[in-house]
């Protein structure tokens, strides 16, 4: 049972970083790099300052301001430097590995003893692995009421609209490269909050931790959208974080049939394959049904 609630908060506290890739990936419609790099940056900005003793929720919120930060930073390189994003993302992940070196002082920092989120006394009379649900039901929920209420504004409208057709967009007034680089930083910011939220659950940050996070986001955004098909986009929102939570929970499962840890990377890359794939599979059943349904008409 404790293994079930230790996935389920940590689907939940991933599908905050979920949150930020589907701004980019869904809604503008682009890759975005800087997510491995933005990861870690958010959590070293948030170890660095719970070790020099700044309260908890103050270093949680100064990683999604880090996050925006290398958003900002790939945002101008993309639209005014005129770098394809995905190099402008690789350009500003490299340069931010050496920024983390230099926050933390070394590869990776420890939170041993130190105060964080996680870690609140009322919260340690809850059952094991029970604060990280709460913290991160509490926070996912915040964070899709503040993106649906942000995308239904006029703002918001206009940032979706740059994403659908940037040429329609741009004939109706709308500065497109501003909403890039909103989204960018909006993206790069929740991103940048996840890190710090898993590196307090983690209880420590390391240089390296963001290798392999974006197919950890893709893999959650793409498990709620086959489970839940067509749906609003705020109700996309939850399901992108529901789909954190199974993904958790497969891993759960892959653990339990006997794989090793070392394997995670692996298997989370063929579990985004496969649900990349199952939209085609369906497409060719439905077909195949649709064709014997012919043939057998008299």
């Amino acid at each position: 049972m404790s293994l079930i609630t230790s996935s389920i908060g940590q689907g939940l506290l991933w599908g905050v970083l979920a949150l930020g890739l589907y701004l980019t990936f869904r809604i503008l419609n682009f890759p975005d790099m800087t997510v491995e790099g933005t990861f870690p940056f958010g959590a070293a900005i948030c170890v660095s300052a719970l070790v020099h003793g700044v309260n908890p929720l103050a270093a949680t919120i100064l990683s999604f301001f880090a996050g925006m930060v290398t958003g900002l930073v790939t945002g101008l390189l993309y639209t005014k430097g005129k770098i394809p994003v995905l190099l402008a993302g690789i350009l500003t992940m490299t340069g931010v590995y050496s920024v983390n070196l230099r926050i933390l002082g070394k590869a990776n920092v420890g939170l041993l003893n130190k105060n964080t989120l996680l870690n609140d006394q009322l919260l340690q009379k809850l059952p094991i692995n029970f604060p990280t649900i709460v913290v991160g039901l509490i926070i996912a929920i915040i964070v899709i009421i503040l993106l649906a209420v942000f995308l239904d504004t006029d703002l918001g409208q206009a940032f979706i609209a740059t994403g659908d057709n940037e040429k329609m967009a741009q004939s109706l007034g709308i500065n497109t490269d501003n909403m890039k680089i909103l989204g960018l930083m909006l993206s790069n910011g929740l991103i940048g909050l996840a890190g710090g939220l898993l590196a307090q659950n983690g209880g420590y940050a390391d240089v390296n931790m963001g290798i392999g996070t974006m197919v950890i986001g893709l893999a959650a955004i793409i498990i709620g959208e086959v489970v839940y098909g067509n749906l609003s986009l705020t109700a996309r929102l939850v399901a992108v974080v529901i789909g954190s939570i199974i993904y958790r929970l497969i891993l759960l499962l892959v653990l339990q049939l006997g794989f090793s840890t070392n394997d995670f990377k692996l298997i989370s890359a063929i579990i985004l394959a496969i649900c990349m794939m199952l939209p085609l599979f369906e497409q060719k059943f439905r077909t195949r049904k649709l064709l014997k349904k012919g043939v057998e008409k008299p």
